[in-house]
């Protein structure tokens, strides 16, 4: 090898050493390598920002645009439940989720399936009370699984289909004339997936953290109580109270129910709903935010509907009222709070206590904490007014734009459809749908720029440069030599090497440049022992896209890596047992689906 390929060596043996033994952000970890490559003189600028300006960087960033218009529209409440429904056990819930994820990804691309299930996912976990941590990964991890079931499920396969279309022109071979037929990767990618869902529900039990989110581990002393309204109109009515997913809110609990002047205290699960029923909560703020975007629900308070600006345009606001609030003592109803302050209570907390009164009838104490909707320059017009002691807006409080949500979900199934039907790329699907949104008002363009990930965007674009620096310098040949010298003329044992090195390739680099670099060793070797090549292709194909041990083996590792909040040691963890088998089960039927004397 040359100097520089074991520069490059010695930077990934310090990277993996960091990333498993300590903390430090992944994004970080990722760039100081980069930098030293740079510095170091081993890779060029053009190789270094190579991954600043791929496509698939940008269609991941452009793709968080789209997901903000969904769940900012409340277009996500609309396909949520009858994906994943309500479950009672961990391993039925993440058997459905990976169901779902599967089915979808084998016709849409892999990171727009994360990209669009990752917020619902995480909604779903918090309301079922189960650890991220144990749905992130299988997520991911469910999208490969998909992706490797037909043609146009990743890029991956499009990337090595290309390659075989380039090969057959120039060796003029006629069976490979027209590629790959859409489903011919089926027959190997649909008894993997299976496969691949039965072993992460086993292994995840044993091998995937159980870490909760925080508002579960510490107790928050502002209990609000909350009062919401059934609206006629609304799809909870004719539900129970189970069923409508009122019963398991985390953080906060059903109170009592008003209906017709009777008042409910104990609750049954098995309750209907029906319009204009009056629901009091009591809960930590983060259970308040939540509450306000469940569709059909709406504050009790009138007033919400009398301020001036949109409800689109406002926010959750707390503030604490201070020994100077000029109407101690008189109730929010007499102090005309929402005229004096154009902002409406729809909360209010009291030193843990239970407020058993109307909001309009509650009378104000000093320290009482209210959670106030306003518009956001509430906060700047009152954070050191005398009124109140603490103004700070509620972090992602902005209320759905409901009436918006058909048409964020039409938009995103417009991508879905044109980018299936290959009228335009990924990319230009994407930039369209994240226009339309904006341009339609399903996300404000403030919330847009806020929704986009830098930190995962930056880890993957590092990746590709560490990957260029592997391949410019020759080290990804020589592991390539290595593979290949220990395979001799056995063909089941060369497919063997071939799928370990592409896997290593895909572990240390991209799932696409491991596809590029590993196919024309492939053909090399069919060539070679002369055998058939459709069970190399196919192994390049599978091995390119599945690589679980590492955050770096799929853009999708790294996008659920934060909100699961994971440990580089959890992905080598369950993704080594899982990078076993699929090697094992692709060897063995591999051959018997596309036999080496075709």
């Amino acid at each position: 090898m040359s100097f520089d390929a074991w520069v490059t060596a010695a930077v990934l043996v310090v990277l993996f050493a960091t990333l498993v033994l300590t903390h430090i952000a992944t994004d970080l970890v990722l760039l100081g390598a980069l930098t030293l490559l740079f510095a170091l003189g081993v890779i060029d600028m053009k190789d270094a920002l190579s991954g600043f300006s791929n496509e698939g960087v940008i269609t991941v960033g452009v793709l968080y645009v789209v997901v903000a218009g969904l769940q900012e529209a409340g277009g996500l409440a609309l396909f949520a439940p009858y994906l994943f429904g309500r479950p009672k056990t961990l391993w039925r819930a993440q058997l459905r989720m990976m169901l779902a994820a599967t089915g979808v990804s084998a016709f849409l691309n892999n990171t727009a399936v994360v990209a669009m299930m990752l917020p619902a996912v995480s909604d779903w976990a918090k309301k079922l009370r189960f650890s991220p941590s144990k749905l992130m990964i299988p997520l991911s991890y469910a999208a490969i699984f998909g992706g490797i079931c037909t043609l146009i499920g990743t890029s991956t396969n499009i990337v090595v289909n290309g390659l075989v279309l380039n090969y057959a022109r120039e060796h003029a071979l006629p069976q490979f004339a027209s590629g790959l037929a859409m489903f011919e990767i089926t027959k190997i990618g649909l008894p993997l997936a299976a496969a691949g869902i039965a072993g992460v529900a086993l292994l995840s039990r044993f091998f995937l953290p159980e870490r909760r989110p925080p508002m579960e581990q510490f107790s928050d002393p502002r209990e609000y109580t909350v009062e919401m309204v059934v609206e006629p109109s609304s799809p909870l009515v004719g539900k129970t109270i189970e069923e409508a997913g009122l019963r398991h809110l985390p953080g906060m609990y059903l109170a009592e129910l008003e209906r017709n002047g009777e008042l409910i205290v104990a609750v049954e699960p098995s309750m209907k709903l029906e319009g204009n029923d009056r629901l009091v909560f009591v809960g930590i703020v983060e259970s308040v935010v939540d509450l306000q975007r469940i569709r059909g629900l709406k504050p009790a308070t009138d007033q919400v509907f009398k301020l001036d600006a949109p409800r689109r345009r406002r926010c959750l606001i707390e503030a604490v009222v201070s020994n100077s609030f000029p109407y101690l003592g008189k109730t929010i109803r007499e102090s005309h709070f929402r005229t004096v302050y154009n902002a409406v209570v729809i909360a209010v907390a009291r030193n843990g206590e239970r407020i058993r009164k109307k909001i309009g009838d509650i009378a104000l104490e000093p320290g009482d904490t209210l959670m106030l909707e306003a518009l956001p320059s509430f906060v700047d017009r009152q954070r050191n007014s005398r009124d109140f002691f603490l103004v700070s807006a509620v972090e992602n409080s902005r209320l759905p734009r409901f009436e918006r949500a058909w048409v964020s979900v039409a938009i995103l199934l417009g991508l879905v459809f044109v980018v299936m039907m290959e009228w335009v790329s990924m990319l230009k699907g994407a930039m369209l749908a994240a226009g339309l949104v904006v341009l339609t008002r399903c996300v404000g363009w403030q919330a847009a720029r806020r929704s986009v990930s830098w930190e995962v965007l930056l880890a993957i674009a590092a990746s590709f440069g560490i990957g260029r620096a592997i391949e410019v310098t020759g080290l990804a040949a020589s592991i390539a030599g290595y593979f290949t010298q220990l395979a001799s003329d056995n063909p089941r044992l060369s497919l063997l090497m071939i799928y370990a090195m592409t896997l290593l390739f895909t572990e240390l680099l991209t799932n696409n440049t491991a596809a590029v670099l590993a196919f024309p060793i492939a053909v090399a070797t069919a060539t070679n022992l002369d055998v058939n090549l459709m069970p190399f292709v196919i192994v390049v194909m599978i091995a390119a896209s599945c690589g679980f041990a590492t955050p770096l083996g799929y853009q999708t590792h790294l996008m659920v890596f934060g909100p699961g909040g994971y440990h580089f040691t959890d992905y080598l963890r369950i993704g080594i047992p899982l990078d076993a088998l699929f090697l094992v089960l692709t060897v063995l039927l591999v051959p018997s689906i596309w036999p080496f004397a075709g």
